[in-house]
């Protein structure tokens, strides 16, 4: 990734007024892994994410290729883009011990190969597909991609403080009182 995606992260507003939502292009490479299991041979996973700010990628795959003598499927062309109503999870997975791309991606009954649908770095936007019952897998995100996220996350998203939890203290007084009511209706 060139050093114009850090530039391209921190831009929200045009003159105009026009809010630009950052982005970038990325390639989705699945992989079959063999199995031990009474139900199934193999099961899909996400082998590898490669990102790139060239937005003129179309999308196209899968296309077979070979690496380590393995082979994978890639998807070129995918989008990953910057909401600012996801800034929480952008925190979220910056402020994790390993970020990462998250890919929610289908098998459907006449695909072949699995196919990407949402790629995304919202630690909050993959868990709700993780709860829609989705497939989501990650991948540890490179470098520049942090750096811009970072960026944009730091111009775009301030958590919310903390605020103090005041805990019942049993001991304050009228903490602890018993309905009089409630106690002669008992027997």
């Amino acid at each position: 990734m060139s050093a114009n995606v850090v530039a391209e992260a921190v831009v929200v507003d045009t003159p105009d007024g026009v809010q630009v939502k950052p982005s970038w292009s990325a390639s989705v490479a699945f992989r079959k892994r063999p199995v031990t299991s009474r139900w199934v041979d193999f099961e899909w996973d996400t082998a590898s994410i490669t990102v790139s700010d060239d937005l003129q990628v179309a999308p196209a795959g899968p296309l077979e290729i070979a690496i380590n003598n393995e082979s994978q499927w890639r998807w070129d062309g995918e989008r990953i883009e910057l909401h600012h109503s996801e800034g929480e999870g952008y925190w979220l997975n910056l402020n994790s011990p390993q970020p990462c791309i998250f890919v929610m991606w289908r098998l459907e009954e006449d695909d072949a190969v699995p196919r990407p649908v949402v790629v995304t770095v919202s630690y909050n936007e993959a868990g709700r597909m993780l709860d829609a019952g989705d497939h989501v897998d990650n991948v540890p995100m490179p470098d520049s991609l942090r750096v811009a996220l970072t960026t944009y996350t730091a111009a775009n998203y301030k958590p919310e403080p903390r605020k103090k939890v005041k805990r019942n203290d049993p001991f304050v007084e009228g903490a602890y009182r018993r309905d009089a009511g409630s106690e002669a209706g008992r027997g």
